[in-house]
């Protein structure tokens, strides 16, 4: 990291130590790879219903005059990495309009959602990643390889439609991180300023949901959803940090699937909170799994974002103010 003030890789806890390539970074709670952080955010995915009710959350929280400044990390996994780029860039409040009009925005219903009609190739990818219920390296590089033999549109046309939405042609901030997983390797990935990827390439790596969207070449990589490597939100990368809100699904089901089982999203915020982390979690009160990619899903998220966002923002204040001693014993 370049920038007057930015933390280096030391400093954030994120080198992999491997000088031949920085990108893959191990799941590891263990690792501590937020500690010595005050605060941090985790933006998970959940299409673009999710990206809708985010936008509006945080747009709301907002308006309460409620600062949610002073993220020292800010991760973004899947549709979550448009949300973190947005809120690096303090470009929120932009984006929130742009999708409460999205029926007149061509660009945004191309780049956020999939084909109504999917090539046998594309299914087949699809399915491989929703009836997954691990995340082995190998049943990762399973996917990645289908995912890379699908009939997607082209993985130029995916990065120039993000563009169009986020705006961003630099790194907005050395505290922003962004998720995907190695085809190949099946290795997860952590992009970071030092990495000199453009913002538009990195969210659609991380949002490539495997038969949906194409694996973007990231560095000598292609690169899938990062969602494909056993976790919505990545956890581990803010484990150790004073205080970390999380703005994920809460899917209500027994159903194993996507890499991972109920149990396992379970052992993770358990793992943060045992990390020393004090936790704030929300959630959508209601998801219907069947309209996260659909464009209809847009007005629903904001108004179910702007709504919760208004009811939360005295807790989400006050527990992102909590004094140094309170904040060791909080979770929600």
């Amino acid at each position: 990291m370049t920038d007057a003030g930015a933390a280096t890789e030391h400093e954030t806890g994120l080198c992999d130590h491997r000088p031949h390539d920085t990108l893959a970074l191990p799941r590891s709670f263990e690792a501590h790879y937020g500690q010595g952080l005050d605060r941090a955010i985790s933006f998970g995915g959940g299409g673009v219903f999710f990206v809708a009710w985010q936008l509006a959350y945080l747009k709301a929280i907002v308006e309460a005059r409620v600062n949610l400044g002073g993220a020292r990390r800010v991760v973004g996994t899947s549709a979550g990495s448009i949300t973190a780029v947005a809120f690096t860039s303090k470009r929120v409040a932009r984006l929130h309009d742009e999708l409460a009009l999205i029926s007149k925005v061509p660009a945004l219903v191309s780049a956020l959602a999939p084909v109504a009609s999917l090539h046998p190739s594309q299914q087949r990818a699809l399915d491989l990643f929703r009836q997954a219920t691990h995340a082995s390296p190998e049943l990762i590089r399973q996917i990645g390889f289908a995912a890379l033999a699908a009939s997607t549109p082209s993985d130029a046309a995916m990065r120039r439609n993000v563009g169009l939405v986020v705006r961003a042609r630099r790194w907005p901030s050395h505290k922003l991180v962004i998720t995907a997983a190695d085809c190949y390797s099946g290795e997860r990935i952590v992009i970071r300023q030092e990495h000199g990827v453009p913002p538009a390439d990195a969210i659609a790596a991380s949002s490539a949901v495997p038969g949906l969207f194409p694996p973007q070449r990231i560095g000598d990589r292609r690169c899938m959803d990062g969602g494909v490597s056993g976790t919505g939100v990545h956890l581990d990368l803010v484990a150790g940090a004073r205080r970390v809100l999380v703005l994920k699904l809460n899917v209500e089901t027994d159903t194993s699937g996507m890499t991972g089982t109920p149990a396992d999203v379970e052992a993770e915020n358990r793992a943060l909170v045992e990390s020393g982390s004090a936790v704030l979690v929300r959630s959508p009160d209601t998801v219907d799994l069947e309209l996260l990619m659909s464009p209809q899903s847009v007005a629903v998220g904001l108004q179910m974002g702007r709504e919760q966002g208004k009811a939360d923002a005295d807790m989400v204040s006050a527990f992102w103010a909590l004094p140094r001693e309170a904040s060791k014993k909080r979770a929600t």
